[in-house]
């Protein structure tokens, strides 16, 4: 147990297919678990996405108070307050599939059981989990989080709001203003965060939402998409909070902002998967159906190619987002077993994989993006109609490279928690970098390699990946040391080079499983998509690799940085993509849905 993997560790570190946890391992509790879910959507969201377009809030509201009746409010908090107390792969779990019907819902659950909730779970006294977490689990209140202002966003820790000790100590006067607040329609109780004095970060409280304490609310944003999330400014005035609400210690709430968004990021991940999921398998029943030139659509390769791709980055997204989950998983059960508390532990836990945790948010919140206009553009004039479920798909899903810290910041993120683990000694990062500056200098080999074993090539490509992104990273490191933040473009095109490494190898460590449990017979379209979304992966880093190196490096260096390059990213024996998208779809057309 003391030898799991640390975050960002993947990087320089080989990781075989039995050390992953993967979709096709859940326990028979896990798959009651999200049949439970499916069956709850299919039954009380799917049919209704109707009501949600219309900014029916009150139905919003009244579905979440089923969830918490079903229990799924509940499955992350300890039994001690009256939750499942369930493992952090069946939060996600449920996270993933009670999510992909509508981002209203999708929204209100998350930000409920995610930052409504969890900040008093993870950071409150006794006295205030015992009051308040109970009737978070079980819905019979709703939990708000209120950071964000009108000149604070991504910058979290410059928020204007005060909170001042009144004279005779017993409570906070809180006084500002907080936009973009989801759930603020119908939540019992706010996460406030607010600056004490002059201190340097801001403070976090329990707010109850009382309108006769100084509340007051705009109306209903009207919003691109989750048009039923309920999604209003808040402001406060003179709001008495008793000192005995502060959560945490005074000045931890930038802390406690943070490692909200850890977890937050990882489960946003999650939350598009089923999203995915349901517009891949409407896009193929709808192409099935649909007749031109006497046959139907989705005999068409222009077709097929758009539903092999939307399939395989559902199919990467799956396998990274639950392998992350498990890893997070097990550092926390090994936390627990060195003694620390539930809390301690799961923060610490998450934390550690923080890195992981903005990659997936960057991937996944891009792909489904990408899944829902490819499922417009086969459904042709009909997905541009609101009479089809494609077009609220897209406005959905546009939400999601916004919040939980934008796209730009977690690639920004994910490169420069990599380097501060690395100066911190968590992660060797020099030693490997050094090793390819000298495979650079010397001459390479011209033998032709066996790659008779299968994923064999695949699994020495993503070796050779990872090589040059440590010969891209440490060249950027060298350049410009504590300056390379000030770099932004370098730093996104590093941190797509890092993302695609993740993701690839996690569909190929996958898939590697799959095949020695099932045989290769059983599972050749998710070898095809394993090798599909790896060539795509690796066209990126070429063209990310590339633009990063003749940013910062001229001359010889230039030449030298850009051959390694070449080598890193060459292929042996080039598969046939087209051939691969074939394979893929014809399982998915057979099928009539997204069936992995």
């Amino acid at each position: 147990m003391s030898d799991i993997t640390r975050g960002g560790q993947f990087l320089v570190k080989e990781t075989k297919c039995e050390d992953i946890f993967t979709p096709e391992d859940f326990s028979e509790e896990q798959i009651m678990m999200r049949d439970s879910v499916k069956e709850f959507v299919d039954k009380e969201i799917w049919p209704n996405k109707n009501r949600f377009e219309a900014k029916d809030y009150q139905f919003t509201e009244d579905v979440m108070r089923k969830a918490g009746e079903m229990g799924f409010l509940s499955v992350a908090v300890p039994e001690n307050y009256g939750g499942m107390g369930m493992g952090f792969v069946d939060t996600c779990l449920v996270c993933d599939y009670i999510s992909g019907a509508t981002g209203s819902f999708s929204t209100a659950f998350g930000a409920h059981t995610g930052i409504g909730t969890m900040p008093i779970t993870l950071y409150g006294t006794e006295e205030q989990k015992l009051k308040y977490v109970p009737k978070l689990a079980s819905g019979e209140w709703f939990g708000a989080y209120c950071l964000t202002e009108p000149g604070a966003g991504s910058d979290a820790n410059s928020g204007k709001t005060k909170a001042v000790l009144s004279e005779d100590g017993t409570h906070y006067k809180i006084t500002g203003q907080k936009m973009w607040i989801s759930n603020a329609g119908f939540c019992s109780v706010f996460i406030v965060f607010a600056r004490i004095e002059d201190d340097k970060n801001i403070t976090g409280f329990i707010v109850e939402n009382d309108l006769a304490n100084g509340i007051t609310m705009n109306e209903e944003e009207h919003k691109l998409g989750i048009r039923a999330s309920s999604t209003r400014q808040v402001f406060f005035a003179d709001t008495k909070v008793p000192v005995e609400n502060m959560l945490s210690e005074r000045g931890n709430g930038f802390k406690i902002a943070m490692n909200s968004l850890n977890v937050g990021r990882i489960k946003l991940a999650a939350a598009c998967l089923d999203a995915q999921r349901r517009v891949t398998s409407n896009a193929i029943n709808y192409a099935n159906e649909r007749i031109q030139f006497d046959v139907p659509i989705s005999s068409f390769g222009a077709i097929r190619y758009k539903i092999a791709e939307m399939a395989t980055s559902t199919y990467a997204g799956e396998s990274a987002t639950y392998r992350a989950a498990k890893d997070i998983e097990n550092r926390i059960k090994l936390r627990e077993a060195e003694g620390n508390s539930h809390q301690e532990a799961e923060l610490k836990g998450v934390e550690e994989f923080a890195i992981e945790c903005s990659i997936l948010k960057v991937a996944v919140s891009e792909d489904v993006q990408n899944c829902a206009d490819e499922g417009i553009q086969i459904y042709g004039g009909m997905g541009f109609s609101e009479d089809t479920p494609m077009e609220s798909a897209w406005r959905d899903a546009r939400i999601a490279r916004i919040y939980e810290g934008t796209n730009e910041i977690n690639r920004m993120l994910s490169v420069g928690m990599l380097i501060k683990k690395a100066m911190k000694g968590h992660i060797d990062l020099l030693g490997p970098a050094s090793k390819v500056q000298e495979e650079l200098m010397g001459i390479p080999s011209f033998e032709t390699p066996d790659y008779s074993e299968l994923f064999s090539e695949e699994k020495e490509m993503i070796a050779k990946l990872k090589k040059a992104f440590l010969m891209v990273a440490g060249g950027a490191v060298q350049k410009y040391g504590p300056n390379l933040e000030d770099h932004q473009q370098l730093l996104t095109a590093a941190a797509d080079m890092l993302i695609e490494i993740y993701m690839a190898e996690s569909t190929i460590l996958r898939t590697e499983k799959l095949v020695k449990s099932k045989g290769q017979d059983a599972v050749k379209e998710q070898i095809a998509m394993a090798e599909l979304y790896l060539y795509k992966a690796v066209d990126i880093i070429t063209q990310k690799g590339k633009e990063s190196i003749i940013s910062f490096a001229e001359g010889d260096e230039q030449r030298m940085m850009l051959m390694g390059l070449r080598r890193f990213t060459k292929y042996t024996n080039m598969p046939n993509i087209v051939g691969l998208r074939e394979t893929i779809t014809t399982k998915l057309v057979a099928e009539n849905s997204y069936c992995f």
